[in-house]
């Protein structure tokens, strides 16, 4: 009997290979250009499987991604003939203890899920901006939406973690167990394990909310700079405000104006995000850096239907002309860049990963050499041990 025999026969969910009928769904993702050709998909239904993926990756000298809802346009789910320990077809359950107000979420769960099991009890849970995002990815990056202005960070509201270690351990980490890997993992994103089961701090949520947008044309642009410029500064802890910059889709001759005039491929919008940071900014900035002082975070989003490397090159580039006009800063990993950019395959520079993490770096190695030496976990910006 093989290793993989071994291993498939010990193994209590699905393995998926590029030979069986389901493997080219198991390697869809949410962006096409984050698709890897994966030699080994393990739908894992337990942290026990987990173990088991780990020991199989590490004897075949496979690499490890790990998805969690698989939204990363960076690939960071992914892995070209490695193995993607997949959590989200079995880790998905949720379940709200409304007298503590905690949720217990495994961590291949979308945030859709969280909110609707929550809202039941009047409670909600700080997640992103959009609710078809995993859970995993965007809280061990550091996570912020609707409710970080009143709440902060998810990862300020996260109380408990499961987590599956390089050596195959299953620990609990909180503020007293395991307190290291806890402060690491929130924030170092997937360098030390896969989170199996989150817990997270919930509060009360009014059950009807409306949303929707406005919409103006270019000759308002003026009157809304101004409008930020007075509403900003005062903004309330429970407000927040997305503007987005792009032309109307309406008909044949606005569509052809809202793409790049040299790569009719490509469509392009610039999105800026407010949220108050006041309660973020509360936590100490030794603790956890983020972006304290720019006035709002730019999202440029180039969209593209051929999934080739000359489009993913036109992207990037178009990307970076824009990314020149807006004010520059550091502290928030989540919307790392499409890695086949970068000079690591599968991961970012020492020097992006330096920078993200800042004088949080030396402490972080540290923690990286005491659970994870060999860097089994090197999907994202991968922290060199100590």
């Amino acid at each position: 009997m093989t290793r993989f025999d071994e291993f498939r026969a010990a193994f209590k969910g699905e393995i998926v290979t590029p030979h069986d009928p389901t493997y080219e769904q198991a390697i869809d993702r949410w962006a096409a250009n984050a698709q890897r050709r994966a030699a080994v998909v393990a739908f894992v239904n337990s942290p026990q499987d987990v173990v088991l993926a780990i020991k199989y990756a590490k004897d075949a000298t496979l690499r490890i991604a790990i998805r969690g809802g698989g939204h990363s346009a960076a690939g960071t789910s992914s892995t070209d003939g490695g193995l993607v320990i997949d959590l989200s077809k079995h880790l998905n359950k949720v379940n709200i203890d409304p007298y503590q107000k905690l949720a217990y979420v495994q961590g291949g769960a979308e945030w859709r899920a969280v909110d609707e099991a929550a809202i039941k009890h009047g409670l909600a849970a700080v997640a992103g901006t959009v609710n078809h995002t995993g859970v995993g990815g965007l809280s061990v990056g550091g996570g912020y939406g609707w409710l970080s202005g009143a709440h902060g960070l998810v990862i300020d509201n996260i109380a408990e973690l499961t987590v599956v270690t390089a050596d195959r351990s299953i620990l609990l980490a909180n503020e007293k167990q395991n307190p290291e890997l806890f402060w690491g993992i929130r924030g170092g994103g997937s360098n030390f394990g896969v989170v199996t089961e989150f817990v997270f701090k919930l509060h009360p949520q009014r059950t009807k909310v409306f949303p929707g947008p406005l919409v103006f044309h270019p000759d308002k642009c003026e009157q809304i700079g101004a409008f930020l410029d007075k509403w900003w500064p005062a903004a309330k802890l429970d407000e927040g405000m997305l503007v987005g910059m792009t032309r109307m889709q309406g008909n044949k001759q606005q569509r052809v104006m809202n793409t790049a005039v040299a790569s009719p491929d490509l469509t392009i919008a610039l999105v800026h995000e407010f949220f108050p940071h006041k309660t973020i900014n509360s936590i100490p900035p030794d603790a956890m850096p983020y972006r304290r002082d720019l006035p709002g975070h730019a999202l440029i989003d180039v969209q593209w239907k051929e999934n080739t490397p000359e489009n993913s090159l036109k992207a990037k580039e178009i990307a970076d002309v824009i990314a020149a006009m807006v004010p520059q800063g550091e502290g928030y990993g989540n919307y790392t860049p499409d890695s086949d950019t970068l000079p690591v395959a599968g991961g970012v520079s020492s020097d992006k990963t330096r920078a993200l993490f800042g004088e949080h770096y030396s402490r972080l190695q540290a923690i990286k050499k005491k659970y994870d030496p060999d860097m089994v976990f090197n999907q994202w910006y991968t922290i060199v041990p100590a």
